[in-house]
């Protein structure tokens, strides 16, 4: 069997084998969590709740008018102890509510389900999803509803559905596929009517054969939806590599999947979409994968948002020997932690701990214009001229060089010989040209 794939990118050493096994788990229920209100790409959120008000799990407790915004709800029930800013794994310092944790959860009173999928309207499953504060849980946490929302200018004729979990490490969508298939399939049939299409395919890697083995399973019956199977590469997850190695279409610079006719989403939040409509659960729960050489015992948890690290670290056994470093997500795109306080979100897939001797020492030397991160840019960008041009903030040049179309993969600066700081320069760069282009505007 031929396999899909695009041009370009890497072979990382995947090492998902620490825990592509393991079962997904449920972690103990923290005593305090801490959920920052921006956890989605779009407009900050507003609390909704006081200190010292006493709230349900699944109460909304954070909301917005903005129409790119994903509301966010209590994980636990328990008193609200501190709406505050704290630091997240991103950095930023977000202001959180804080929630002390009662003995024993109740659900809040407004959480229903939604009834027959048949029944309901396109409209209908957009809102409950937007109320369900369901973002993309591949990472980008982009509000699932505003994807779903086609503009009237724009159609749509395929729906794809990304298992390729190309990241190295992070195996939780790989036993989603594997522990909840039906579910899947179910959430994806759900964004499918909200898009008015009827065909379209979930994408999963070479290297997940029990993961295809349940989806085949799971597809079997359902008219106009496959699995297609595509050769283990990085970034082979990225959206525009998979609509280009599917369907052979080449999303334009700068233009998204829906400039093609293509709405792409994640496996794990097809997952969250179902339990929206089936149960009425909005998203106050993720899988996470805790792994590295530095972890005693590495899981696949399902836990809290709100979770702080620390937490899920001692669940998988604690750190074996000392770590050099901790990432919040994997090790292309994470987030490295100067402390393990930050909490879980909708977006967190993964926590990784590397030991001292397997953490690259960042001791960047001259380039040597070999034009590996060329051959291996999956956007066929130039990252040494872009990165060059981003340290001079040199910004003509920067959208000269389609600085905005880099995708953030990090595969220039994982092949560079001499560790120069590619894909750091460029995001500081991409981050520069826009607050400029505002400046202008």
């Amino acid at each position: 069997m031929s396999l899909l794939t695009f041009k370009q990118g890497i072979h990382p050493d995947y090492r998902k084998e620490l825990t592509n096994s393991e079962p997904l788990k449920e972690a103990i229920r923290p005593k305090e969590v801490v959920i920052p209100l921006q956890q989605h790409i779009g407009a900050p959120l507003n609390p909704i709740v006081e200190k010292g008000d006493h709230v349900d799990m699944g109460q909304k407790i954070g909301d917005t008018d903005s129409f790119v915004a994903a509301p966010v709800h209590a994980s636990v029930t328990g008193i609200v102890k501190d709406i505050k800013k704290v630091q997240t794994a991103s950095g930023d310092k977000t202001l959180s509510v804080i929630i002390e944790a009662d003995e024993e959860d109740k659900l809040a009173d407004d959480i229903k389900k939604a009834g027959n999928l048949e029944d309901l309207s396109a409209d209908e499953i957009r809102n409950i999803i937007r109320e369900a504060g369901i973002a993309g849980m591949g990472g980008a946490m982009f509000p699932t509803h505003v994807k779903l929302s086609v503009p009237d200018d724009k159609e749509v004729d395929y729906f794809v559905l990304n298992g390729a979990e190309c990241e190295p490490y992070l195996t939780v969508d790989h036993r989603m596929m594997v522990e909840r298939p039906e579910d899947i399939v179910y959430g994806m049939k759900v964004m499918m009517k909200a898009v008015d299409v009827d065909k379209g395919f979930i994408g999963i890697e070479e290297n997940k054969a029990n993961a295809i083995k349940a989806m085949k399973e799971a597809v079997k019956g359902e008219t106009g939806i496959e699995v297609k199977v595509f050769e283990t590469k990085y970034p082979q997850g990225g959206e525009k590599m998979m609509i280009k190695a599917a369907l052979d279409r080449e999303v334009p610079a700068g233009g998204l999947p829906l400039d093609v006719g293509v709405v792409v989403n994640n496996v794990t939040t097809a997952v969250a979409v179902a339990d929206a409509i089936k149960t009425g659960m909005p998203l106050i729960k993720r899988t996470v994968t805790v792994t590295g050489s530095a972890i005693e015992n590495p899981q696949n948890f399902i836990c809290r948002i709100g979770t702080r690290i620390e937490e899920l670290i001692e669940q998988a056994g604690g750190i074996k020997g000392k770590a050099g470093k901790i990432v919040v997500g994997g090790p292309m795109t994470g987030n490295a932690q100067h402390n393990t306080k930050t909490p879980i979100v909708k977006g967190s897939s993964g926590i990784l701990l590397l030991p001292p001797a397997e953490v690259n020492k960042f001791d960047p030397k001259p380039c040597i214009r070999c034009a590996r991160c060329v051959d291996v840019c999956p956007m066929s960008l130039v990252p040494v001229k872009l990165s060059n041009f981003a340290e001079h903030s040199m910004y003509d040049r920067m959208e000269d060089f389609s600085i905005e179309n880099c995708i953030k993969c990090g595969s220039c600066s994982y092949i560079c010989p001499s560790n120069r700081p590619l894909l750091q320069n460029i995001e500081i760069g991409q981050a520069e040209l826009a607050a400029e282009k505002r400046k202008e505007e």
